[in-house]
């Protein structure tokens, strides 16, 4: 492993390449209206939530509709050498929208038909621009759902191209998992597929998977085949309170070590819940909690429960308090989502440093509470969340952003977490992506030579470095 990346994450370097007036007037004879080089439509989509605010807005934005749409769009900019900018719903944490180099940004948020619903295989195929909300509205009917929960209602092909994965991600795994096929514009503007509906294959190199995770990198997506899963039978939720961080993390470990299935496993600060009481209206003890799902038979869902819940005793949890009806489980998950804003409003004016580490789950108190340590000891106002049945934790450091000690300060317990949790075993990114803000680090991670075969993958798929330049890695 290389040595670890100083903590010059803060600002991104931008290059932007010129739009030529050529292809302005070409995009917008093609789009007509749903071309745009209005300041307010582009300054909307050349930001994120990520913590970067001064980088300049796409030169245009077009508004897909269609693939046929996509690819003319990208073929025109490839005419040209102008960068070429995916766009969903713009919740991206990393800088993955941002127009470093220019560009036009390309809105695929009204591709957003659910095209096939596959009951009796367990697939659906969906445009990029369907929400995960949106998705599990229409499948809700055939007692299906998808189970992928990043918490921001983000769009499929966002999901696909960070390879998220959220609060299920224990028991139903990632978008890697769930993603069966797809259908991707090149850099060229030719539509390929890769993949089928079948649950496996050996057939050539595995494209699908080279896409997953891609970051709009490689290729436009617009069109996704996913796995589905039957509603279970019996849903139960449950929280628990605990004296201190270190219990719930232990009963937490001990409960994936002990195989027990269980579906969610939410770690929330005491700061944290606090947060969530005032924005959500609850009343939830203000320690540090988890807060569980159980999914199965009832009678499953309650051998599960009774598991954990002797686990969590032996660790000085509480009792649980549950929640057994649907309007209650989706207030309390609901409430959980919207922790990150919950925190960002506990700060007004504030800018949030996130970061989204994974280890082993032997690894997960180590990692966990070294970073909570550092972040007391800073001063600098924070939060912690966690997915951690599968060892991935979040620290959002609330900053001033217009104060560049804090901001140095900040970026350094986040540089401090990240080569934690890569001393251990784990990765940089558990599921936010790498954007702009973790490219040193995935070199510290992945090491100089896997970078120069992912350098050589974009290199052959994308020669003139069209496809959201600037990002992952450098060119």
């Amino acid at each position: 492993m290389n040595a670890p990346a100083q903590p010059a994450h803060v600002a991104p370097e931008i290059r932007p390449r010129p739009a030529p007036q050529a292809l302005l007037d070409a995009l917008a004879r093609r789009f007509g209206a749903r071309f745009s080089a209005a300041l307010a439509v582009r300054e909307q989509h050349g930001r994120d939530e990520s913590a970067f605010t001064t980088v300049p807005p796409p030169a245009a934005v077009v508004f897909a509709e269609s693939t046929a749409d996509v690819q003319d769009a990208v073929k025109l900019c490839a005419r040209y050498k102008v960068p070429v900018i995916p766009y969903g719903v713009g919740s991206s944490l990393e800088g993955h929208l941002l127009a470093v180099q220019g560009g036009i940004s390309l809105d695929v948020s009204r591709m957003n038909q659910v095209l096939s619903v596959n009951a009796e295989d367990l697939t659906v195929t969906v445009q990029p621009g369907v929400t995960r909300k949106q998705l599990n509205e229409e499948l809700k009917s055939a007692s299906l759902f998808f189970p992928i929960d990043p918490g921001a209602d983000a769009s499929l092909g966002g999901m696909t191209a960070t390879r998220a994965s959220g609060t299920n991600a224990v028991r139903y795994g990632t978008m890697r998992e769930n993603v069966l096929a797809l259908e991707v514009v090149t850099a060229q503007g030719e539509v390929i597929r890769t993949g089928t509906r079948a649950r496996k294959s050996s057939a050539g190199y595995d494209l699908t998977r080279l896409f997953i995770g891609s970051e709009g990198t490689l290729g436009v997506v617009t069109e996704v085949t996913l796995r589905i899963y039957p509603l279970p039978e019996a849903v139960s939720a449950a929280i628990c309170s605990f004296p201190a961080i270190a219990d719930a993390v232990n009963a937490v470990i001990q409960t994936i070590q002990l195989g027990v299935p269980i579906a969610r496993v939410e770690l929330i600060d005491a700061r944290s819940v606090r947060c969530v009481n005032r924005h959500s209206k609850l009343n939830l003890r203000e320690e540090p909690l988890l807060l569980m799902e159980f999914h199965g038979s009832p009678a499953s869902v309650k051998e599960q429960a009774e598991v954990v819940q002797e686990l969590a005793r032996e660790q000085g949890g509480n009792d649980f308090e549950w929640a057994d009806t649907p309007e209650e489980r989706t207030r309390l998950w609901t409430a959980r989502h919207n922790a990150y804003f919950a925190a960002v409003q506990s700060r007004p004016g504030c800018r949030c440093i996130t970061t989204d580490v994974c280890v082993p789950i032997s690894r997960l108190a180590d990692a966990l509470l070294d970073s909570v340590r550092e972040a007391d000891d800073s001063g600098i106002p924070y939060f912690l969340v966690g997915h951690v049945g599968d060892g991935n934790f979040h620290m959002g450091y609330l900053i001033d952003p217009d104060d560049a000690d804090e901001r140095a300060r900040a970026e350094q317990l986040n540089h401090q977490v990240v080569a934690r949790a890569l001393a251990l075993g784990g990765t940089c990114t558990g599921e936010h992506g790498v954007g702009l803000h973790k490219m040193g680090f995935l070199r510290d991670e992945a090491g100089d030579g896997a970078m120069a075969v992912m350098r050589t993958i974009k290199h052959a798929l994308d020669p003139d470095n069209i496809m959201n330049p600037g990002k992952v890695f450098a060119w």
